[in-house]
Order: structure tokens, then sequence, then C-alpha cells
């Protein structure tokens, strides 16, 4: 049978329709009388109409001149309705499907949204289309942006990956949607896009898919399931405070390396979750962080190439899965820090590159577009639909899954026009500078958005310039970060402690220059996973001397990490002295704490940990208020002290950290105050595999003049250690 020849029942044909429901579906009739109903199945043999609640045969469909195509019509006046279709295919299999086309209102009803939360209205949304009563057809509405695309198809498990079965209709606006009956949770999909120049693209996954698979197939996965129930009501409801003043000792782990099995398989969520939450409790951190989750398709990347920002990596269990492992850091106290890379994606075939055949989510010029340090590719901020996608995702993991930190990866690279670029490889903005303009709007836009609507979570950025205003709030000019990395400490202070204690007494303003700028942002200290890998080696392998002088030189930039101002984050393996430089494909070196020096390094960590939460001198770490030199220029010696001090009340610490292997008899220093001072910690004591230099514990002050003060105290300082000494004003037991 023909039927009526239009553009558009060539377009389905040729899978290049824009507007299926202008043609598939229950139309009108010849001469506007009656119905007509046009389905194309291009594997079916024969089609039966079947009524929706029941068996009722509603007619038989005559197949065209079009192989797939049929068409059945009701010429006399008839009243819409709802059916079944019951399809016989080419190899004699019968399947009985509720046709998508004869939805265009849920198919066009977009649920709703602000900017912030795009995840709610577009990818795979599962909806339910109320027809009576009794009769409710429940399935997967999928949304996709691309403006540019000739047309756009849904394949999946449901249709065998057929582009011809179900296209997508656009209504202008760049999206493409389709709502698909009985497509359930867990189907695996992706998106067919055929270019306006004609070409069908590589399948797409889900830009907002919140599951994707692993290779070869990189599948989203629709993700229904809300199967956990959330207990960290006491963390999540508990009272907003100045986190500031807060002490906070981040763990950043990688979860497929922090511990494996036995075949050296990574532990899946549940298994971390039973084996984590108790570690960072025990050793004393307030937060983890995650290197990224978001799925990622290359191992070796760690997660900063991602592709798939909605999706929790599929490679150690679900998604639920893993906002179990969230909740039980929570219920147990401890914070949770994701790595989030808005910076730049990869340009794997199935992610966002050149996503409809046109430069949707990179800029177009790869001098702005394309990442020559990481062959990655740029996203580009000056786009609304950019910006959304990426402020949405923030939001997704704050909302969803109560992360309570985002740590901002390679702020610098979006900042500059010429991060890592030549002369000649970079456009310079409009008054003919380096700074990316849009990329400072879109960083501010975020973090107005998480403080606004979150004020209990928190961004930090890894910024590595000097970039006024980092973590200064976006009233004043800032970016308006809760914290930056100090980037200037951790390159100073390594250099420093690599360096034989001969050679020290010629570089004491490698540790004493960060205090010239301490206070200029609201640091963290990282010693993080780019400081042992990519041959840096580990922490103990930096270290000069022998194994006693390493691991002592180990012990006191330890204490100096923590008594420094700044919150403190330690890469796993650190707190035991991990040997090996970090590998993403073994687990940290766990049986090492078997050894007296590594397990003597762990117990230090702990103590620091549990002195750092403890001690309020250590807290007020944000301004000059809080910290007063006594010595920085005592270079022959390589000793550094100064006073650590509470906010609003006379408690104080004072540190002394001794950076060569010569122990001093008679060492005296000025303090702050008149009274008593007690050796809290020293971490050359016998426990931490120390030497055990003999001193005394408790000190009264005496009215000698030294440093500029009144007052000082006469030390034993032990050979290359770190010392913390609280005050009292009456003896101290």
């Amino acid at each position: 049978m023909d039927i009526i020849k239009n553009d558009l029942i060539n377009d389905i044909l040729t899978t290049r329709c824009a507007d299926p429901f202008g043609c598939l579906g229950l139309q009108q009739g010849p001469a506007k009388k009656g119905l007509s109903l046009t389905v194309w199945q291009p594997e079916a043999l024969s089609i039966r109409v079947l009524a929706m609640d029941s068996d009722t045969l509603l007619s038989t469909m005559k197949p065209t001149q079009h192989p797939g195509l049929f068409y059945a019509e009701w010429p006399k006046e008839h009243s819409r309705f709802h059916y079944r279709l019951d399809i016989t295919y080419k190899d004699n299999s019968q399947y009985i499907i509720v046709d998508p086309y004869q939805f265009p209102e849920a198919t066009f009803t977009d649920p709703e949204h602000h900017q912030a939360s795009l995840y709610k209205s577009q990818g795979a949304i599962q909806t339910h289309v109320q027809l009576s009563k009794s009769v409710t057809v429940t399935g997967t509405r999928f949304a996709v942006y691309a403006p540019a695309a000739r047309s756009v198809a849904v394949v999946g498990d449901f249709n065998a990956w057929d582009g011809r079965v179900h296209p997508m209709s656009s209504n202008g606006d760049g999206i493409w949607r389709l709502f698909i009956p009985n497509v359930m949770h867990g189907a695996r999909y992706k998106f067919e896009i055929r270019s306006h120049a004609g070409e069908i693209l590589p399948h797409r996954s889900d830009p907002y898919a919140q599951r994707i698979e692993q290779y070869p197939s990189f599948a989203s996965v629709t993700c229904f399931e809300n199967k956990h129930q959330w207990q960290d009501d006491a963390w999540v409801t508990r009272p907003v405070e100045d986190i500031y003043e807060k002490p906070m000792s981040i763990y950043e782990l990688h979860l497929g390396s922090w511990r494996r099995k036995d075949d050296n398989q990574p532990l899946t969520y549940t298994e971390i979750k039973d084996q984590l939450v108790p570690y960072v409790v025990e050793m004393g951190y307030t937060h983890v962080e995650l290197l990224p989750i978001t799925e990622y398709p290359f191992d070796g990347s760690w997660g900063y190439q991602p592709v798939g920002l909605y999706a929790v990596t599929s490679r150690f269990g679900s998604p639920e899965d893993f906002k179990a492992l969230v909740d039980a850091l929570h219920q147990a106290n401890i914070g949770v820090i994701m790595d989030w890379v808005p910076a730049h994606f990869p340009a794997d075939s199935h992610g966002l590159a050149n996503f409809d055949g046109s430069k949707q989510y990179e800029y177009p010029d790869p001098k702005k577009g394309w990442h020559p340090e990481w062959n990655s590719i740029i996203y580009d901020f000056g786009k609304d639909h950019v910006v959304n996608y990426l402020i949405s995702n923030a939001v997704y993991w704050l909302e969803e899954f109560h992360i309570d930190g985002l740590r901002v990866d390679a702020v610098a690279s979006m900042l500059y026009l010429d991060y890592s670029r030549e002369d000649g490889e970079w456009i310079p903005n409009k008054d003919g500078g380096n700074h990316n303009y849009e990329a400072i709007d879109f960083l501010r836009r975020l973090n107005e958005t998480v403080y606004l609507n979150h004020p209990r979570c928190f961004t930090v950025a890894e910024e590595s310039t000097a970039f006024p205003g980092v973590s200064k709030p976006t009233y004043m000019n800032g970016l308006g970060f809760g914290f930056k990395w100090n980037m200037g400490w951790m390159n100073d202070s390594l250099a420093y402690i690599k360096k034989d204690p001969i050679y020290r007494q010629h570089h004491q303003g490698d540790l004493s220059f960060s205090m010239v700028y301490a206070f200029d942002e609201q640091f963290v200290l990282p010693i993080s996973h780019d400081e042992v890998v990519h041959g840096k080696g580990s922490m103990i392998t930096k270290m000069p001397g022998d194994s006693w002088q390493k691991f002592a030189n180990l012990r006191a930039f330890s204490a100096y990490m923590y008594f420094h101002p700044g919150k403190k984050l330690n890469f796993m393996g650190n707190e035991f002295a991990q040997g090996q430089e970090w590998s993403h494909e073994r687990s940290l070196d766990w049986h090492l704490l078997e050894t007296d020096f590594h397990k003597a390094q762990h117990l230090l960590s702990k103590d620091l940990n549990h002195l750092y939460q403890e001690e309020s001198s250590l807290h007020f770490d944000h301004s000059h208020l809080g910290f007063e030199w006594i010595s920085y220029d005592d270079s022959a010696n390589s000793i550094l002290a100064f006073a650590r001090k509470a906010k609003n009340s006379d408690a104080h610490s004072i540190a002394v950290v001794n950076f060569t292997p010569t122990p001093h008899g008679r060492y005296r220093i000025g303090v702050p105050k008149a009274g008593y001072y007690k050796i809290i910690l020293d971490t050359d004591e016998t426990k931490y595999t120390g030497s055990g230099y003999v001193k005394t514990q408790a000190y009264k002050t005496q009215a000698v003049v030294s440093h500029g003060r009144e007052q000082s105290i006469e030390l034993e300082i032990p050979p290359l250690a770190g010392m913390l000494l609280i005050w009292s004003a009456t003896p101290i037991n």
C-alpha cells in the first residue's frame, strides 16, 4: 500500500527525521477525517494494533511499499485512543510494545528545574503517564542537547542498538527528546547523532548519564533505583560553623589502590566502606578527599580525564554503594571531599568532543580549546549551556550524594589563556591580556551557587600561581573559593627537606618565606598524590641520610607541617612512610607496618592528627593574630621557633623544629607570657624510634630577655625533631 508521500516519511526512512511526531503515531486521517496510524519498525513482518488495557484487536496494520513502514486508518469519526503494538519480526520473534509516538505530552513536558539542577530534566528520567485510574505507562524520557544535529536517535538494548527505531524529536530549542515506554532501571543506551553535514557520528554516551559501563561498551545505563536510605541526618543538619577556625586534616586517597585484594583486584565501595571508615577515625583525620570518582575511561588518568561527570565510576560498584560509603563516613563525623574536574575533558569518541558534529562543549579554536599539557579539550566557559552543565553537576554531587567539599582541579589552567603555551599559541582576551574572563566568571558563579545553597559545603582550588583573591569572596572581587592549596609552601618545604642537613643553613628562607603570605588566602597545606608519583619518589625516599636520619627527617617535617598555619592534606601512604612510589595499579605497602620505623611513623601521624584536633591554639590558622615568630633566622642551627595562639584567649603553644642531627642542651627562646610550658609532643621520643634525647618535660619561664621578649625558657632540643609545648599560668602536671 502506498501512503502519503512527504518529506517527513522520507526523513524517517533515511534516519534524518527531526520531527517523528509529525508523521508517526496517530494522525488525522486523509482529508482530516478520522484517524490514521503510521508505525516504523524496520525489521517487522507484521503488526497488529491492540487496545492499551486489553487484548482487543483494533486493527491489523498494512505494509506499505517501504519495508518496515506500516499503516492503518479509521476513516470515520473516531476519538483518539492509546494502544499497543503486537509485532512479529523477520526472525519470527514476537513482542508487544507500547508505541512511544502516541505520547507527545510525556516527550515534550520538561520536568521542573532550575539552571543549577539541569540533571533533573536532561539525560534519562523515569516518567509515569497516567492514562486512567487503572492504567499507568512507565518508561524513560530521554533528553539530550545537540543543537547542530540533523537528527538524533536513542539506541540501546531495548531496540537492538538500531538507530532507525527510535528517532528523537526537536522543537527548535536544541534539545532532542523522546519518551520510550517500558524502558526501566538498568537499561543500556547511547545516542546516535547524525551531524548537519550528514555523517552518523560514533555513538555518544549521555552527558547526564548517572552510570556508564566500562570498556569496551562505555554504554550509558538508566539509573532510577534509590535504595539507599540516608542515615546521616545529624551530619547534614549540624549547625553551620566557621570552618576556618576548625581543624581540618584531610586524608587524600585513590580508591582503586588504597588497598587491594589478594588477586590485586581493587576493593568495592562496600569493602572500602568497611575498612576505610574505622581506619580514618582511628587515625584522627577529619576529612577524606577522593581522587575523581566521576566516570573515566582510562585507569592511568586516575580520574582526571573524565567522560561522565554525572556518573559514579562503575569500577567499584553502583551509585547506591557509593552513597553508602559517604553515609558511613558522615555517621563517623568524617567529611567527604571529591576532586572535581571542570577544566578539561578527553577526546574519546563516546564523550563530549565534537558532540553533535560541532564544538558544543569546547572552544572551537585549538589555541583556546586544546590543552597541550594533558592532550585534552577545554570547556567553552563562554557558553551558557556549558556553564549550566558544569554548575548543575557540582550541585548534583552536593545534593544527591551529600558531598561536603569540591576540590577543583587545575584552576590555574582555567584562569590563564597562555597556560602551558608558547608565544603565538594562545589568543589574548579582549583587553590583550592572558586572563580567561569567561572562566573567571564561571568560577565565581560556581562558588556563589555552592555557598548560597549549601552553607555547610565548601570549595578548594588547586591553584599554583599568585592570582589574587582565589579564596576571597566574590563581593571583594575574589574568585569565591573557600580554600586554596598552598603550592608555594609545598614546593619550598619539600625542596628544603630534600637537602642534606649540612646545606640547610643556606636555605632557611625556604621555610620562613611561607609566613610572608600565609594569611593572604585561606590555605590548605598539601602533600598530595602529585608529589609521590612520576619519578618523584615516596616521601621517605626524598629524605637524606641513613635509615634513621631519613625517618627522623620525615618525622620533623610532619611535625612542622602540623604546627604551621593552614589546614592539612596528606596522600594515602604518607602516614606510614610508604616505601615505593605510588602506583594506581597496586595496593599501598601495608606490610611495612610490621617494621619498626614505618609503624612508628604511623603512630606519629595518628598522634599528630589527634593533637591537632584537641589543641585549640593550632586551629586559629587563617589570621596573623594566631601566629607569632620567635626565631626564624637561626640558620646556623636550622632551627625554627614560633608561637601558635588560640582565638579570644591566652591559650597558646610553642613549636620548635630542629632540622639538623645536632642536639642542643641549652637553647634559650623567648616566649609570649610568663608561666609554665610543657612538651606535649616530641618526635624524637623512642616510641617514634627517635633517639630519646634526655630533656626536661616542663619549664618555668625566667625573666631573661631573649628574642625581644622579657620572658624566656632554656630548652633541650633533640636532633632532627619537632616539639610542641603548651602554656599554662600554673604548674602543669
